[in-house]
This record gives C-alpha cells, sequence and structure tokens, in this order.
C-alpha cells in the first residue's frame, strides 16, 4: 500500500507518545525511522517500529533517557547511553562530536550500552550538513549476534556497520553507510514479509549450505549472514567488532548478552579547515568527484554515482509519490497501534 510520509510520521510518532516516550523522543523516533524508508532503506525504517516497542515493554530499551558522560577531555568523550532509545541518544552523541569537532578540529566519542542506533547513515549526514567529516564504527553487545566467521557456520559477530560522510560546499553530501556483512538483517524480515528470496551467497543454512530462502535464517537452529568479500569483510568486522565494542567499553558481541540489541559507536569527527585551507579542501573533493565520473561507461546507460547519490534521489522521488509498505509491516504496524490504545480510525487516517 502507498502511505504519505507525512502522516505515516504522525502515526509513528503517535506509537511512541502512547508508549510512554515524551514529545521530543517520539518525534525523533518516528522522523529517523521514517528518513530511513525515504532514503530506501527500508530494512531500517518503520518495520522496526513493533520490535522496539516490545523491546520497551519488556524493558530490553528505556524511554527518556539521555546520554551519560563518563568521561571527557577537549577532544575525547565516553558516554554511556543508558539503554535509551538509539535515535535519540544518537542525535546527543553525534552532536556532541560535532561541538567538539568545532571547537579543537578533531574529536572522538565512544558511545555504549544504547538501544538499536537504526540506519548508521544517519549519523554523518548530521554531521556533514555541520560542516564536519565523520568515520562511525558500530557494533552490538549481543542480540545482534548474525554473522558466521570466515571459515564457519556458526553465527559470532554483529552486523558490524560503518559509516562516514564528507560534507560538500554546494551539494549533497558523500555519505557511505555500509556494513561487514553480505545483508542487513532487516532486509532479510523485508523479504520474509514480502515472500521474496535473498540475492545468492548472503546466507547459509545452519549446516553451512548456502541459501536464499529468509525462512532458514529465522528457522531452529538459525542460518548466519555471511561477511562481504570473504576473509576480507571477516577481517573489517572482526576490526569494528574491537574499535565499536572493545573500546568504548560496551563489549564486543557476546551470547551472555543474547537476550539483548545494544549498539556501541565509535565515531571520528574533523573539521576540514583545521588540516588546510577549506576553500582547497572543498576544491579537491569536487575535482576528483569530476574524475572519478569521468570514467568511460561499462553500459552507456549506468550512471556513476558517489556513495550516497541513490538514497538522496530514492528520498526525493518517495518523498514526492509516497512509500509503499508492504501488507505484512503495516499489518504489524497498526496491530502495534491498536495495542496501544489508539483508535483504528486514526490508523486508517
Amino acid at each position: 500500500m502507498k502511505v504519505d510520509p507525512h502522516h505515516l510520521e504522525r502515526l509513528v510518532s503517535r506509537i511512541f507518545l502512547a508508549a510512554g516516550c515524551n514529545a521530543a523522543e517520539a518525534s525523533q523516533i518516528a522522523s529517523h525511522l521514517v528518513e530511513a524508508n525515504l532514503a530506501g532503506h527500508d530494512s531500517h525504517g518503520v518495520i522496526r517500529v513493533s520490535a522496539y516497542i516490545d523491546w520497551l515493554r519488556k524493558g530490553l530499551v528505556q524511554a527518556n533517557r539521555q546520554m551519560r558522560i563518563v568521561h571527557q577531555t577537549a577532544v575525547l568523550a565516553v558516554v554511556d547511553g543508558e539503554q535509551g532509545f538509539g535515535q535519540s541518544i544518537g542525535i546527543e552523541a553525534t552532536a556532541l562530536g560535532v561541538q567538539k569537532a568545532r571547537q579543537d578540529g578533531v574529536a572522538v566519542v565512544a558511545l555504549r550500552n544504547c538501544g538499536h542506533l537504526g540506519r548508521i547513515g544517519a549519523w554523518p549526514l548530521q554531521a556533514a550538513r555541520e560542516g564536519i567529516a565523520s568515520v562511525h564504527f558500530v557494533s552490538t553487545s549481543g542480540g545482534g549476534i548474525l554473522v558466521a566467521p570466515f571459515g564457519g557456520r556458526n553465527r559470532r559477530l554483529s552486523a558490524d556497520p560503518i559509516a562516514a560522510g564528507i560534507p560538500r560546499a554546494d551539494d549533497s553530501p558523500i555519505i557511505l553507510d555500509m556494513s561487514c556483512c553480505t545483508i542487513a538483517e532487516g532486509k532479510i524480515k523485508v523479504a520474509l514479509n514480502k515472500g521474496n528470496t535473498v540475492p545468492e551467497g548472503c546466507i547459509i543454512d545452519a549446516e553451512g549450505r548456502p541459501t536464499n530462502d529468509p525462512r532458514v535464517f529465522y528457522a531452529d537452529p538459525p542460518g548466519s549472514i555471511l561477511s562481504i568479500a570473504g576473509h576480507k569483510g571477516y577481517g573489517l568486522g572482526v576490526i569494528t567488532e574491537l574499535l565499536a565494542g572493545a573500546l568504548t567499553g560496551g563489549g564486543a558481541s557476546n551470547p551472555t548478552h543474547a537476550g539483548q540489541v545494544l549498539n556501541n559507536m565509535l565515531s571520528i569527527y574533523l573539521r576540514p579547515d583545521a588540516f588546510g585551507e577549506e576553500a582547497a579542501f572543498s576544491r579537491e573533493v569536487e575535482r576528483f568527484i569530476d574524475w572519478v565520473k569521468s570514467a568511460d561507461r561499462i553500459h552507456p546507460d549506468q550512471e556513476i554515482l558517489m556513495p550516497g547519490e541513490i538514497e538522496a534521489r530514492t528520498h526525493a522521488v518517495r518523498l514526492h509519490h509516497g512509500l509503499e509498505i508492504d501488507a505484512a509491516t503495516w499489518d504489524a504496524l497498526a496491530g502495534t497501534a491498536r495495542s496501544l490504545g489508539i483508535h483504528a480510525d486514526k490508523v486508517a487516517a
């Protein structure tokens, strides 16, 4: 079904408000989730609402929390998310990194013990809009163990997202948003809801056999996601686990924490003019983009794009034409709303 994104955002905000979040937090969560749908990342969009509310009811995430600064210097901060919603805590942590980078040119923020941070590309985008370049490494402490190590068939690592942003003076920033595995778990869930298969080479069953059936991933015993580029993606995932998990103090993937999804994020923020003339940096960014895009195309109708361009274009199209929400996701969303006392007429509207 086709849904107006503004109406959808109001409904999602109403859901989190009814669940106990204050108005500001409910709005932040709703905006983040709908923005993920608009950018084409349905795996991190409103499909997450029902799970988030379930976690809140079970005490696995806490409403209306603020980050707690454990330790800080001029250029470093270690902060605890206090098990709060990742959308609101992520905004705070990123704002702190931007503030410190503006003052001293560089900053590192180690965030731990935070609820699911959603689409990680949102955080470098927030920084880039303030003129700050950034790199972010993310892991989970236990509940997000999804990925088999290279050569193994059992889940041992989280998806281990990595995101980065480069600001541009007169255009949309360059935003890299990827994970160290072949497919996001949310995309497997989307495929399951739609009755689709997942691409070849993404998941294996419990015996280590390749499959494209999303039901196998959620079977008992469960399947696993594979790393990108074999041993290279696996190695990158290990480093991400140790930087985002061990170094922040939140912990790398740990089966003793398997009942709860808590994210950890190590973020590095860089103010371009601290390294040289800002105008020179901007010129070099644009020169490089032009040079890359000038390559002869293998297929004449296949455009060469920068990281983040697809999301920016998808956002514009979906904002204008509306969001397509599959029936299973909509039914779960509507059911969650009704369970919180939101009248069916308001959901239908």
